[in-house]
């Protein structure tokens, strides 16, 4: 049966790391703890006084500061390892926890699912390849030494780092390496933990090297882990769940987020509110219960997912040199239809359809099994058309032999709308102003992966005003961006009023416009 050896990173709250440390052992499992050295001794007292007696508990031996973004945070998870494969030589994996952490599910069922998974699970993504990292520097994280640390000493920071760029002082990253990103929180097995240490001992370039790249709590054990571990022996996922804010910042669970953690597809959480007296103890009784059947929503990644991508808005697809000086031609007219309601969209296309000649193609940058002619290979993937977005356009014109085209784009797409309407040719919008029900916000949230058949209803409840109030967010922002031709119909408009809209944006009469929109079932759910 797996035995876990726990790494617990702390700083504070002596009492929830008295409480969890008891928790966690007394199911027969271990921790060794690293109580950051600036944190209050009298703390640390605490901590190891009221553990001392507790046999499957020890403590790094070497206490350092730990710093955000720093080398520091490395070295003591390092220190804790050190110690504990010495005092645990039963331990089958190795878990890595902060102090406000919980176990949501129970250990039965955490160690079956650990015997059922012969995995390392790390999130570990090609550094450079990836789009991990959302805002900030990214190669400058590594080829550049970082000395001092940005929040506590910026000036220093910043100073430091225009010094070396001023002067060339680039580096080469290790040779044979392939420096991989991922989250902090990772479960490894004892034999990868083993590997690990030892590879800290014979490569001393490599340890050179990431002392002082930029968060290499980031890099360090998911670039090593996929040097050493067959590639098929790795699940790329965290098994702690965590969730982050509109403004990037992690969600704080308190009280009424027990059923919505339960039923995640995950063995701990982070992080767990000081305050939530009534959800750590629920918690932690559950940890201890046996015959527990857990319902998986499994909603949690889409919902990390989802509430990552707010406030960090951007190209997730750069655009290549040669597609930012083009256009699809000054000659020509680019129809764009944007509505959150897909199938609204399409109902109005197969409606212009009919009325006129214009070529329609409906959500290409969004649905890859859009039908599109054979361009090469560029119109294969979501993201080749992305990537190749003026390209592939140019090539649809002159396939359809026209210069008038119409597109159907998601809301979300700001990037895309921007693009087009920035172009030489002319772009036209029509905005389709559609009203969300609860019930269609729920199917939703199922479609995309937010919510699952097992969501309880609860979590329901708090979801959807987070999803109502992210559509209402789309559409503000491309008002806000004032776009030249932006017409908009309205659902709960005249039927006159979005027949004159779509005259305008379609260049036709106001009579064909409204055999257009005048369909009974054009904004049906």
């Amino acid at each position: 049966m797996a035995r876990i050896a726990f790494i617990l990173l702390c700083h504070k709250d002596p009492e929830a790391i008295i409480a969890q440390a008891e928790r966690l052992t007394a199911a027969g499992d271990y921790m060794s703890i690293h109580f950051d050295a600036r944190a209050n001794p009298e703390h640390f007292n605490q901590i190891s006084e009221a553990l001392r007696d507790n046999p499957n508990v020890t403590f790094a031996r070497k206490r350092i500061k730990c710093g955000w973004g720093e080398w520091s945070l490395v070295q003591a998870t390092l220190n804790a390892i050190e110690v504990a494969l010495d005092a645990f030589p039963r331990a089958t994996h190795f878990y890595l926890l902060s102090g406000d952490c919980m176990a949501i599910k129970s250990a039965q069922y955490s160690h079956a699912f650990l015997d059922d998974r012969d995995r390392d699970f790390i999130e570990s993504f090609d550094f450079f390849e990836s789009d991990w990292i959302k805002t900030g520097m990214k190669e400058g994280r590594l080829i550049y030494r970082h000395f001092f640390n940005e929040r506590t000493q910026p000036k220093r920071y910043y100073w430091a780092l225009n010094l070396q760029k001023r002067l060339g002082l680039e580096r080469d990253i290790p040779h044979d390496l392939q420096v991989q990103i991922g989250s902090q929180w990772w479960c490894l097995r004892r034999r990868t933990v083993e590997w690990i240490m030892d590879f800290t001992r014979q490569r001393k370039d490599v340890m050179r090297f990431f002392r002082t790249t930029w968060i290499p709590d980031e890099t360090f054990f998911q670039t090593l882990v996929r040097h050493m571990v067959p590639e098929e022996e790795i699940d790329p996922r965290t098994l702690t769940f965590l969730m982050f804010s509109d403004y990037g910042m992690p969600v704080t669970f308190y009280n009424d987020h027990y059923d919505l953690l339960v039923s995640q597809d995950f063995l701990f959480a982070r992080k767990i509110s000081p305050e939530a007296r009534e959800l750590k103890a629920r918690l932690g009784a559950l940890y201890a219960t046996e015959g527990v059947e857990f319902k998986i929503s499994n909603e949690g990644r889409s919902l990390y997912k989802f509430l990552t991508g707010r406030g960090r808005i951007g190209r997730r697809f750069g655009m290549r040199f040669w597609e930012t000086e083009s256009s699809l031609g000054r000659e020509r007219e680019l129809l764009i239809v944007v509505c959150k309601k897909w199938h609204v969209a399409k109902r109005l296309l197969e409606q212009i359809r009919k009325a006129t000649n214009i070529p329609a193609i409906e959500y290409l940058f969004n649905e890859e099994s859009t039908p599109l002619p054979d361009l090469g290979g560029i119109q294969k993937t979501v993201a080749k058309r992305h990537r190749h977005r003026r390209a592939l356009m140019r090539m649809l014109f002159d396939y359809f032999a026209t210069d008038r085209l119409i597109i159907c784009l998601d809301p979300g797409a700001l990037d895309l709308l921007q693009d087009f309407c920035g172009d030489r040719s002319t772009t036209r919008l029509l905005e389709i102003d559609v009203e969300f029900t609860d019930e269609f916000l729920t199917g939703h949230a199922m479609r995309i992966g937010l919510a699952g058949e097992q969501t309880p209803p609860e979590t329901l409840e708090r979801l959807l005003p987070t999803i109502r109030h992210d559509m209402a967010f789309e559409s503000d922002r491309i008002r806000d961006a004032n776009f030249a031709n932006h017409h908009r119909i309205r659902e709960a408009g005249r039927m006159e009023e979005n027949a004159g809209e779509v005259a305008q944006f379609l260049a036709i009469s106001e009579d064909k416009a409204q055999e257009i929109v005048d369909i009974d079932y054009l904004f049906a759910d």
